[in-house]
């Protein structure tokens, strides 16, 4: 049986892009995994931002 590599999943963050947007001080900021060999493109989902009190979508960052 094979053995699973560690290394195909990668830490990604994500960022608010409404916040970012509206000039609005601080920074609405996810951590979380993606897998590389199934979504090698940057990745969007929507969040709850807690400095805007509502969800928006976040986008992945390098």
């Amino acid at each position: 049986m094979a053995k699973k590599s560690k290394d195909q999943r990668i830490q990604v963050i994500l960022e608010c892009t409404e916040q970012k947007a509206s000039g609005l001080p601080g920074v609405s900021r996810y951590i979380t995994t993606k897998s590389k060999k199934n979504t090698p493109e940057r990745i969007e989902l929507k969040k709850y931002n807690s400095i805007l009190k509502k969800v928006t979508v976040h986008k992945e960052i390098k």
